[in-house]
């Protein structure tokens, strides 16, 4: 596994941990922390030992969100003189700030194009890019002090990371209306009420060891199974139903045939706990 500067990787048999490790910046997000995120879950995906992965962060909160001291202002929205880069027009500098945006759309994305069913754990104040983040995942626990933000609006930006395509699915039109418009902070409660989160936790340490539960069990399921419901809900997530029934029937008539299948009969069979080795 690489080396980053703002993440960490950890693995502990068939899951893995991917930490926001920049604590004492509030784990504010700078570019590069985009591209270690993209390259972490890429490698993630890759690694056939891992099997289920958390994603949490140091420190007293979650995020702060997007890093403005180490991007600048300019790097998100211009730098509001018309002139652009030296040298360069408006329409060029326009072009360039289209291309950076979609390459920070892509870093999040590719958590949810992983494999690996993924469970967000978060504590604190959760904003901004954060809820970009966080909506990437498949599905989220939280603490009890946990507050989420789509904070963007409260400075005249469009959240454009992955928030606003993600979370009237998961929330509801209301919900995510609601929170899009005013930019509050909205806390556990009702997170936990429209489905933002799952699960709410007491405090940070029961919340990991929670998160780490529920990945283990996960981890102890047919990873080709696993893997292909998450194939197959994306899929369904952007399909008309005939169109997600008859991806499934595809997919079935590729994987059923597994050893796992095989181990899972018999284990059956043996009253014993199934032991799925991905074949």
């Amino acid at each position: 596994m690489s080396d980053y500067k703002y993440i960490r990787v950890e693995q502990e048999a068939h899951v893995a941990e991917v930490v926001l490790d920049r604590p004492e910046k509030l784990n504010a997000m700078p570019f590069e922390l985009f591209y270690e995120i993209r390259e972490a879950f890429g490698e993630l995906d890759r690694d056939e030992s891992v099997r289920a992965i958390v994603l949490w962060a140091e420190g007293r909160l979650f995020t702060a969100g997007l890093d403005l001291n180490s991007t600048g202002a300019g790097g998100v929205v211009g730098d509001g003189n018309g002139d652009g880069k030296a040298g360069r027009s408006e329409a060029r500098s326009n072009l360039d700030m289209y291309g950076t945006v979609l390459k920070l759309q892509a870093c999040f994305s590719s958590i949810q194009e992983c494999r690996k069913p993924v469970i967000a754990a978060v504590h604190g104040k959760c904003i901004g890019g954060g809820v970009d983040l966080t909506t990437a995942c498949d599905f989220r626990v939280c603490t009890e002090d946990a507050e989420f933000s789509i904070f963007e609006t409260k400075i005249a930006i469009v959240a454009d990371v992955g928030t606003l395509q993600r979370i009237t699915a998961i929330v509801g039109k209301g919900m995510a209306r609601e929170m899009a418009f005013t930019g509050g902070f909205f806390g556990a409660d009702r997170a936990l009420a429209t489905g933002l989160v799952n699960r709410v936790y007491a405090d940070k340490d029961s919340m990991l060891e929670g998160a780490r539960a529920t990945a283990t069990e996960i981890a102890a399921n047919s990873p080709l199974a696993v893997q292909g419901v998450k194939q197959v809900l994306n899929y369904s997530d952007e399909h008309t139903t005939d169109e997600g029934l008859d991806h499934v029937a595809h997919w079935n008539s590729s994987y059923l045939r597994s050893d796992d299948l095989a181990e899972a009969m018999q284990a059956f069979a043996e009253k014993r706990p199934p032991r799925f080795e991905g074949r």
